[in-house]
């Protein structure tokens, strides 16, 4: 059920809510968020809140600041960890400007312009993401130290997996927060844990992505440990993946996941430096079942690309090389038009990669295109893309580059 404005102001009054985070990412995928007393509702729904635009990176100069935040209610949602009594609640926003016009870096945005021109065509695409992270110990005032909180291996029980209640609250916090977990395990690294999601509409699935990582970095400190997102904490052992499952589905019944997976394909490199958006991004490709190629196959581990086995409405693909820095608005935003593309135009998917990547012989690999080696070729294949620029404003792709 979809929430209305009214609902949510129902909400508040009933369930003795004091506070609301107004919620909103920068183009890079990290939450900001302002809170506001309940008093203050009605103004925000109906004129917004207005924030400094000039102090979150890549939305404006000193000139030209004011943006403002606008609830979107159906994104409703009480923060289970905090106080029962005072409750604290979350609503990501829109974010305009005073003109009523919607904000062109706001990745929200972005994502629901990808979502539209999806419905024109008569397709909508489901999203699952398949998010993993490190948590490690903490020193004296509560920051990381590096050092796992366990030595388990993958899908390891206790006593060897010491994460277990941490895995199960986030699981449980998510539920109450109408986010419900697929399924969760110990990873393969040391203190290495990974929670799926069923599929969902792209926007809710990116919304979900962005209250996870808020979730598991709440119940980890409060087990006094670090959670760590990064595409690769510890040298010499698994990367954190984001391993991201697509099903296009047509009002028409039509089957178009292989013309969907050959525009992916078709777009990889171009789109590479959103998926794997920092320097580091880049020591984690080509290890650990971390992909290397631009490939698929079925079954297959070692590919970017595999279809798993499934038939009907399971049938999806999984694509194997985001990491969990990416922004998943932008991100689900450059996938959906990249599989439009290979539906538009019928394109068909090369054959199927059917070896193990990582064992091959040298002379296998030679005519395999690879993915980008770094972050800045990344970057430079993604500011030539025509693709790209016609999808993501010049601001984006500026802010991004100062990465380099």
């Amino acid at each position: 059920m979809r929430l209305t404005a009214q609902d949510v102001k129902d909400y508040i009054d009933q369930e003795d809510v004091s506070f609301i985070r107004l919620a909103f990412c920068d183009v890079f995928g990290k939450q900001k968020n302002v809170s506001i007393m309940a008093t203050e509702l009605d103004r925000a729904f109906e004129s917004g809140i207005a924030i400094d635009a000039s102090a979150v990176e890549g939305f404006g100069s000193e000139e030209k600041s004011d943006l403002f935040l606008f609830p979107d209610a159906s994104t409703l949602s009480v923060l289970p960890w905090r106080p029962s009594q005072g409750r604290v609640v979350r609503m990501y926003c829109d974010i305009k400007y005073p003109d009523g016009t919607a904000f062109e870096m706001d990745c929200r945005h972005i994502l629901k312009k990808a979502v539209s021109k999806a419905a024109s065509e008569g397709i909508r695409v489901s999203f699952g993401a398949e998010h993993e992270f490190y948590l490690f110990k903490t020193d004296e005032d509560g920051y990381s130290t590096g050092i796992p909180h366990d030595k388990a291996g993958y899908m390891d029980i206790a006593p060897d997996d010491r994460g277990v209640n941490v895995r199960r609250e986030i699981c449980l916090s998510l539920s109450e927060m109408g986010i419900l977990p697929e399924s969760s395990h110990h990873e393969e690294g040391p203190g290495q844990h990974e929670i799926d999601f069923k599929y969902s509409d792209a926007l809710e699935a990116a919304d979900n992505s962005i209250t996870f990582k808020t979730v598991v970095s709440a119940i980890a400190e409060q087990h006094g440990l670090w959670a760590d997102f990064s595409p690769k904490p510890l040298p010499g052992c698994s990367g954190n993946g984001l391993h991201i499952n697509m099903a296009p589905h047509s009002d028409d019944g039509r089957d178009f996941l292989d013309c969907f997976m050959a525009g992916v394909l078709r777009h990889t490199a171009e789109i590479t430096a959103f998926l794997n958006p920092t320097p580091e991004s880049y020591n984690r490709l080509g290890e650990f079942k971390a992909p290397k190629y631009i490939t698929w196959s079925r079954e297959n581990r070692s590919q970017l690309i595999r279809i798993p086995a499934a038939s009907g409405e399971y049938r999806r693909m999984e694509l194997r090389s985001p990491d969990s820095e990416a922004n998943p608005y932008i991100a689900y935003a450059l996938l959906i038009y990249a599989g439009l593309d290979g539906i538009e135009n019928g394109l068909t998917p090369p054959a199927p990669t059917d070896i193990n990547l990582f064992t091959a012989e040298a002379k296998e690999l030679e005519s395999i295109e690879m993915l980008p080696q770094d972050f800045s070729q990344a970057m430079s294949i993604a500011r030539q893309s025509e693709f790209v620029r016609a999808i993501l404003p010049e601001r984006v792709l500026n802010t991004y580059a100062r990465r380099v």
